[in-house]
């Protein structure tokens, strides 16, 4: 793996031996490492599993979120994957800071205004990755189109394909995906989402700025991020008051959140396995 890491860091120029690899918690799907050298600081993630494309997606991500100069990402220094050992590495900015008074509420503004950075249908130029999953970001001008085949319908067929689609929870799966049109609005705008914001997926930086890494980004309707969250918990009052005061969201939000958690809790299903089912279920009976 050191080996690995080296020749990331000298095809990227710098020659100097590694002084420091310390491995870091927190991954479940990727090796995290700091690294230090003698030129500079990295923060270096590895992964022996994954297509070789995973790592570009994630920087083609973050320099997406980057561009829209709403709130913070790690600059993006080089991805790579070595044919001999099978394995990609992303090499980013080591970011570091503290919290402090301001960070969620910046937070809350950077969110909201990323989510005001509008395009002009729903997806992405390219299909990307959720977590370990791949997540199809095929453009469609209709968002309840979208969220149903591309968002619902593709976590569902795999979940089928894996087992945990017993016929009762399909059955009404099935139902609910027909009977979108009831909650969801067909009028939003296109909005450039993190994708996968909880609250393990932002860091604090120097001065105590907010950082967002690790997205799963596309084009979608604002309130799916937002809903997102909420299902988890780790977010504050601070961070919604503020988001609120730049992007506020429509009336019913509160009746078709749980609609949107749904996506999550689907893939979250089909990584983690039945644990998540009562859950899934739990939104099934809400609106079925």
């Amino acid at each position: 793996m050191d080996g690995s890491i080296s020749e990331a860091l000298t095809r990227l120029g710098d020659r100097s031996r590694p002084g420091q690899i310390r491995p870091l918690s927190g991954g479940c799907i990727n090796q995290a490492f700091y690294v230090q050298t003698g030129n500079s600081e990295y923060f270096v993630k590895t992964n022996e599993r994954a297509g070789r494309d995973f790592f570009q997606k994630e920087a083609e991500g973050l320099r997406l979120l980057g561009n829209a100069q709403a709130i913070q990402v790690p600059n993006v220094y080089g991805y790579f994957y070595f044919e001999e050992t099978e394995t990609s590495v992303l090499v980013l900015e080591w970011v570091e800071g503290n919290k402090n008074s301001r960070t969620e509420e910046q937070l809350g503004r950077g969110v909201a205004g990323l989510h005001q950075t509008y395009g002009g249908a729903f997806g992405l130029e390219a299909d990307n990755y959720i977590g370990s999953l791949p997540q199809v970001n095929q453009w469609q001008d209709d968002w309840i189109a979208f969220y149903r085949e591309q968002r619902l319908g593709v976590q569902a067929a795999l979940a089928e394909q894996q087992g945990y689609m017993h016929p009762g929870r399909f059955k009404k799966l099935q139902k609910l995906m027909d009977r979108l049109e009831e909650w969801l609005p067909d009028h939003v705008k296109p909005s450039l989402i993190h994708g996968d914001l909880w609250s393990g997926n932002w860091i604090t930086g120097p001065g105590g700025e907010p950082y967002l890494i690790d997205p799963a980004v596309c084009f979608a309707h604002f309130e799916l991020e937002l809903a997102f969250t909420e299902l988890f918990g780790g977010f504050s009052e601070k961070f919604y008051r503020a988001y609120d005061e730049v992007n506020p969201v429509s009336e019913g939000y509160q009746d078709r959140k749980q609609l949107y958690q749904l996506y999550y809790l689907l893939v979250h299903l089909n990584v983690f396995g039945e644990s998540y089912g009562s859950a899934v279920d739990r939104v099934l009976e809400y609106y079925v």
